[in-house]
C-alpha cells in the first residue's frame, strides 16, 4: 500500500493480513503449507512461459502481409496491383515515380513501384522499414511482374545503418530498456517501507533518465548502431524506462502478488513481441497489430526508426503514447495514498 509524502511507509493491509491469518495458523499447526504457496507461483510461471513462447514463436511462425502500405505510380498500374494484391498491399496512386519516392523517404510508404519501360517495373524499398516487411513487399511485387512477364529491378532508398544490417538494433534497445524500467519498478516495490512515495518517484525519474542516457550513448555515439539525434533518443528512451517503471510499480501496487507477474506479460512479453522490429507491424495478425503501436515497447521502436532514418517525420504520436504511460501510472500511483485514507475512514467506526 502506498504513502503519502509526508507520512510514514505503511503496512501491509490489515484485511489481507486478517484473512490469511487463520488458514497460515491451521496450516502451521498441521505442519505441512498451505495449497495457495505452491500453486500460485507455479501456475504463474506456466503462464509466462506459455505466453513468451507463444507470443514469439507463433508470431513469427507464420507471418502474412496485411495491407501494406505501397506507393504505386504508371497509367493504370495503381489498378492492376490492387487487383493482384488484393489486401496484402494498401495502394497509394502517386502522380508521378519521384512522387513515390517521396512517400518512401518520408515513411508514408514502405515501397513504391512505377513502370520503367514496357517491361520493366521498378521498386523502390525503404530497407529501414524492416527486413521482414520489405521482404514480403519484394516477394508479392516479384510474383506480380513474373506473371505479368515483367522484369523487377529493385533499389534500397532509405538504407539500414552498416552496424545495424538485420534490422534489430531497435528492438534489443527497446527490450533492454523496457527491461531496465521493469527491474526499477519492481525494486521500487520493495522500497515502500523504506523509502516516502515522493522518494520513490525521484527514484524511477531518476533512474529512468540515467537508463535512457546510458542506453542511447552505447547504441549511438559508441557502437553506431542507432543513427538518431542523442538527445531526442535519450528523451524517448528515458520515456520508455519511466513508463515500464511507473506501469510496474503500479500493477505491484493495486494488484499485490500477481503485479509483477501482469506488468511481465504486459510490456516485456506482449509490448516487446508485438513490437514491429522482429516481426513488421505490417505482418502481425490483426489482434497484435492492433495493440502494437498502443504498448511501450511499440511506441519506442518506431519512434527510434523515425528519429533514425526518417528525420522524426511520424515520431510525435508514439512519444505522446510513451508519455502517457509514464504519466497517467505515476499520477494513480499518487492518488493512492488518498484512495487508500478516504477507504479507511469510510469503514472506520462512529
Amino acid at each position: 500500500m502506498e504513502t503519502s509524502p509526508g507520512s510514514a511507509p505503511a503496512s501491509e493491509p490489515t484485511s489481507y493480513a486478517a484473512a490469511e491469518a487463520p488458514t497460515s495458523r491451521s496450516h502451521r499447526a498441521a505442519g505441512r503449507p498451505p495449497v495457495r504457496a505452491w500453486l500460485q507461483p507455479a501456475l504463474i510461471a506456466l503462464v509466462v512461459v506459455a505466453a513468451f513462447v507463444s507470443c514469439y514463436v507463433g508470431l513469427q511462425r507464420d507471418p502474412q502481409p496485411h495491407r501494406v502500405p505501397l506507393a504505386v505510380s504508371g497509367p493504370g498500374l495503381s489498378h492492376e496491383i490492387r487487383q493482384a494484391l488484393g489486401d496484402s498491399v494498401d495502394v497509394h496512386p502517386m502522380a508521378d515515380a519521384p512522387a513515390a519516392r517521396d512517400a518512401v523517404q518520408r515513411h508514408d510508404v514502405v515501397a513504391a513501384l512505377s513502370a520503367d519501360g514496357p517491361d520493366r517495373l521498378r521498386l523502390e524499398i525503404a530497407g529501414a522499414a524492416g527486413t521482414s516487411t520489405t521482404s514480403a513487399v519484394k516477394s508479392l511485387v516479384g510474383a506480380y511482374a513474373h506473371g505479368a512477364g515483367r522484369h523487377v529491378v529493385t533499389e534500397d532508398v532509405v538504407p539500414l545503418t552498416r552496424f545495424d544490417a538485420r534490422g534489430l538494433a531497435g528492438f534489443y534497445m527497446a527490450f533492454g530498456v523496457t527491461l531496465a524500467g521493469f527491474v526499477l519498478g519492481s525494486n521500487a516495490l520493495v522500497l515502500a517501507n523504506v523509502l516516502h512515495l515522493r522518494h520513490r518517484f525521484w527514484l524511477l525519474g531518476g533512474a529512468s533518465l540515467a537508463i535512457g542516457t546510458v542506453a542511447a550513448i552505447i547504441a549511438g555515439p559508441v557502437m553506431g548502431a542507432v543513427p538518431a539525434p542523442l538527445l531526442p533518443l535519450t528523451a524517448t528512451l528515458t520515456l520508455l524506462a519511466a513508463a515500464a517503471a511507473f506501469t510496474t510499480k503500479l500493477l505491484g501496487t493495486y494488484l499485490g502478488p500477481i503485479g509483477v507477474p501482469v506488468s511481465t506479460l504486459l510490456l516485456l512479453t506482449v509490448g516487446n513481441a508485438t513490437s514491429g522490429a522482429s516481426v513488421g507491424a505490417d505482418l502481425l495478425p490483426s489482434a497484435a497489430h492492433a495493440v502494437s503501436a498502443l504498448l511501450p515497447p511499440g511506441a519506442a521502436v518506431r519512434t527510434i526508426t523515425d528519429l533514425s532514418y526518417f528525420n522524426g517525420s511520424h515520431a510525435a504520436v508514439p512519444v505522446i503514447t510513451l508519455a502517457l504511460w509514464a504519466g497517467v501510472a505515476a499520477v494513480l500511483l499518487a492518488l493512492r495514498p488518498r484512495m487508500t485514507r478516504r477507504r479507511t475512514s469510510g469503514t472506520a467506526p462512529a
